[in-house]
């Protein structure tokens, strides 16, 4: 694979490229239309309520989590079991430990219906994916701009244009110094599912 030069220099500040990796074109755009239909048809997608800003909020996407048996996942206060893996996850999961020379045990399901849904500023920073995770995140459909913000210091935000069939590697420090989102966006756009395989310790 080659990786693409991620982000120009801005006002002397320059994003930390050893935390991130990024293939355009991982996923052909027919396999990605394939796969992103089969997901679309095939999974139980759910929108659950979970606790942000102090109040119980449907998350503005619909979510589904998949993985080997008891890696539960815990986030804004809601506990999520896995679904075991479905055939096409599987190929997936391993298509992606094959080229990178990672492994995961989970992945996190993310349906963006359109230009309204979203996820706001995070890190996947919880526990049981240890202090120093690799992400790998897989975007199908609609492209939609992915930013980054240090957490001390707003100032340095970047973003980067996760394209139909890209794969992201987040890792190192990346989740301990930085939070990410995908934001509400004026446009009008069409669907995108978005992957992030994950282990749980």
């Amino acid at each position: 694979m080659n990786q693409l030069h991620l982000f120009d220099q801005d006002e002397g500040m320059v994003f930390p490229e050893n935390l991130l990796e990024y293939y355009p074109g991982f996923l052909s755009e027919k396999e990605s239309r394939e796969v992103m239909e089969k997901l679309m048809n095939e999974v139980p997608w759910q929108q659950p309520a979970i606790m942000m800003y102090g109040k119980q909020l449907l998350t503005p996407r619909l979510t589904a989590w998949y993985g080997d048996k008891n890696k539960s996942y815990t986030f804004s206060g809601s506990r999520f079991d896995p679904i075991f893996w479905t055939d096409a996850l599987l190929y997936l999961k391993e298509r992606i430990e094959s080229a990178t020379g990672l492994s995961f045990n989970s992945v996190l399901l993310n349906y963006y219906r359109d230009e309204n849904d979203s996820v706001a500023w995070h890190s996947d920073n919880e526990a049981e994916l240890g202090e120093r995770p690799n992400i790998a995140s897989l975007s199908l459909g609609q492209g939609r701009n992915f930013e980054f913000r240090h957490k001390t210091d707003h100032r340095r935000k970047y973003s980067l244009y996760l394209g139909n069939g890209s794969l992201l590697i987040m890792k190192g420090d990346l989740q301990r110094n930085w939070e990410h989102r995908i934001p509400k966006i004026t446009t009008k756009v069409a669907g995108r599912i978005n992957l992030t395989f994950r282990t749980i310790l």
